[in-house]
């Protein structure tokens, strides 16, 4: 694993650099995508880069990590909604090629495909992920197996707990997800996380100078080829 330490604008901004150098060297790249605080000015670079004529994403394909099980697409919590509002609503891309899991309807039957529907675009080129304060990725929470493809998961009270300031009330937040396994991220032929904030120090530490094991997910990483970590002071607290 790659560290890169910096304040949060700077390593938005690093990563969006990746994602642009990406599709520029390979135009229909395919790129594995994360919901949540975390990612969102990478998000807003990308748009500025965008409209800018930086890059393009009309040939590019998207996959993303997860889905509230419960939620309809049109839900204004619900991960399509969020990756509409925040990205594919304001670049070139074409929406047919973005990929969201779902929540309702034949959720199971999408989720039992989405693995080899990732593989029939040729993989996943480069992942962004966030991480939970216990140490997830995706929702695959603490006890996942290392070997999980795309699955439904129960999701654990801190992680109930930790979204709720996205909802009204901690009583709205779903319980369960659709979510990329842990293979299926590993699966990516780069990954990029980022973290900020005091509350994901513990898991940062965990993830750079822990054991890899099941109850510490985001372990699995240290496994991986091409992984670089992004965080700022806060986060890399109790690493230092």
């Amino acid at each position: 694993m790659k560290l890169v330490v910096g304040n949060e604008d700077m390593i938005s901004r690093l990563i969006a650099d990746e994602f642009i150098k990406q599709v520029n060297a390979k135009p229909n790249s395919v790129l594995g995508l994360a919901t949540g605080t975390s990612p969102l000015k990478v998000y807003a670079n990308l748009v500025k880069a965008n409209k800018e004529g930086k890059v393009t994403f009309k040939d590019v394909a998207t996959f993303n990590l997860d889905e509230y099980v419960g939620l309809e697409g049109t839900h204004n919590q619900s991960y399509r909604y969020f990756m509409n509002d925040n990205l594919f609503d304001h670049i070139d891309i074409d929406k047919s090629k973005t990929h969201v899991l779902k929540g309702v309807g034949n959720y199971i039957e999408y989720m039992n495909q989405y693995d080899d529907e990732i593989a029939s675009f040729g993989g996943i080129d480069l992942q962004i992920l966030g991480i939970g304060s216990d140490g997830h990725i995706a929702f695959n929470e603490p006890g996942t197996p290392f070997d999980s493809l795309t699955h439904i998961a129960e999701l654990t009270e801190s992680t109930i707990r930790d979204n709720s300031r996205l909802f009204n009330d901690i009583s709205e937040v779903p319980t369960k997800a659709v979510t990329m396994g842990l293979k299926s991220i590993m699966n990516a032929k780069k990954i990029v996380l980022i973290a900020t904030g005091k509350n994901k120090a513990k898991a940062i530490r965990d993830l750079l100078l822990g054991p890899k094991t099941e109850d510490v997910p985001c372990s699995i990483l240290q496994d991986h080829p091409d992984c670089t970590i992004y965080v700022d002071e806060d986060a890399y607290s109790l690493v230092k």
